[in-house]
């Protein structure tokens, strides 16, 4: 059996709660058994952190990471990928089907999840296909990829395929209870874009992504959603266009969510002018009016949801010419940073309105028992220094990629403790 655990002087952060102040939380069997214990009530056994100074917030929840094991090791592995999360904050994440084999039948299913077990880092959830072989051609056997243990269903970082295969797999999903996740893209007018297509990419010579290409599958994915009343997330987006889409469906009652990218948040194209691999990312960095418009979406609400992006790729794959290189990026471990340096330093949210975005709010999306303090729930805990300043350094990383736009710069946040099911497994 674990050992109790207690946390205390630190700040209770949940939005689950709408709790915000100074407390203690007692931790027993995996799960919170008390806030602000009587000293009798503490068994004497119980191990205990001092969070002075610090915010005690529930474990961050990721909605999409590629952990690329099996196939792509030489990329991340279910190990590492793991690990760097717990380093990042989360306690969750659920990873894209995005493997080789893909995670289209139970034994891939099983594969991941017993993998994760073994690892020990943060819990992993497993995101099956949405078609089979991610081919998009035939809807893959949803129902016996839930009873393994998928949380949702997506072809991601692929666009769901055909209109008619979405609308029956939203339909279908009803039954099952478990949402689509869609990462909208029309392929056709994406297909060879570098960067965002605007006035950078036409200065720089490299093809641009249009913004049109993420409209009009959004377009698409909400008037599906509405159609079928079923369960679909669409992310990450980053174009002011998605932004008015789901401003609107969203004021007619239509329950469709929304996640962006940190990366998203805090740069934009005029990044690129470098030629470095390290800013290719999908979607695209925009300019400097979408990444405004992002931000002020996360801030009413209108986007629910922040997540990683985290698309690691080989050192070796990151080295060859910008239009070669793939798209991809390590983010587990400074995405908390770059929201609160992105959002929290400038004022646009505060640390509750933050951890809502990171933690409470993916795990209602995804529909995991996570993203609150509450007793008798999980014990899953991250324990940040909001005002710790830290210097991002790719060497220092748990992910095997070391791929990031924001190598040797300066960020604010930095996780202490990072605590899975009363137990503490990075310290920081």
């Amino acid at each position: 059996m674990k050992k109790p655990l207690l946390i205390e002087n630190g700040t209770l952060i949940d939005p689950s709660q709408n709790l915000n102040r100074g407390g203690r939380i007692m931790m027993v069997d995996g799960v919170f058994a008390a806030v602000d214990p009587s000293d009798g009530d503490i068994p004497q056994d119980c191990d205990v952190i001092d969070a002075g100074g610090c915010l005690v917030a529930p474990g961050l929840v990721d909605l999409g990471v590629e952990l690329r094991e099996p196939g792509f090791e030489e990329d991340e592995t279910i190990h590492s990928g793991s690990h760097a999360a717990l380093a990042g904050g989360y306690t969750s994440i659920l990873a894209a089907s995005s493997t080789d084999p893909v995670i289209d039948s139970h034994g891939a299913v099983e594969f991941v999840r017993q993998k994760a077990t073994a690892a020990r880092g943060a819990r992993v959830y497993v995101v099956g296909c949405l078609s089979k072989g991610r081919s998009g051609k035939q809807m893959a056997e949803l129902g016996l990829l839930s009873e393994a243990g998928a949380v949702a269903f997506s072809d991601a970082p692929r666009a769901a395929p055909s209109d008619a295969l979405l609308k029956r797999a939203l339909e279908y999903c009803r039954m099952l209870g478990r949402p689509i996740f869609d990462s909208p893209e029309v392929p056709e007018l994406a297909l060879g874009g570098v960067m965002h297509d605007g006035q950078v990419s036409l200065v720089l010579g490299l093809k641009g992504l249009p913004t049109e290409a993420e409209d009009l599958a959004v377009a698409r994915d909400v008037r599906l959603a509405e159609a079928t009343d079923g369960r679909l997330h669409v992310g990450p987006v980053s174009t002011m266009g998605a932004v008015d889409m789901f401003r609107r469906v969203k004021s007619r009652g239509v329950v469709v969510t929304a996640s962006v990218c940190p990366h998203n948040l805090m740069l934009s194209d005029a990044a690129m002018r470098s030629y470095e691999s390290r800013f290719k990312v999908h979607p695209p960095l925009r300019s400097p009016r979408h990444v405004a418009t992002l931000c002020q979406a996360v801030k009413d609400k209108t986007i629910d949801a922040i997540q990683s992006g985290h698309m690691p790729r080989s050192r070796e794959k990151m080295m060859n010419d910008l239009d070669q290189s793939p798209f991809g990026i390590s983010s587990l471990e400074t995405a908390l940073a770059t929201a609160a340096t992105a959002l929290v330093r400038t004022g646009t949210l505060d640390w509750i309105e933050l951890i809502d975005r990171m933690s409470t709010r993916p795990a209602q999306i995804a529909g995991l028992d996570a993203g609150t303090l509450g007793i008798g729930r999980p014990a899953d805990v991250t324990i940040i220094d909001p005002n710790a300043g830290w210097k991002v350094d790719p060497g220092q990383f748990r992910s095997t990629c070391i791929s990031t736009p924001f190598a040797g710069m300066e960020l604010i946040g930095r996780v202490r403790h990072t605590i899975v099911g009363g137990e503490l497994r990075f310290s920081g």
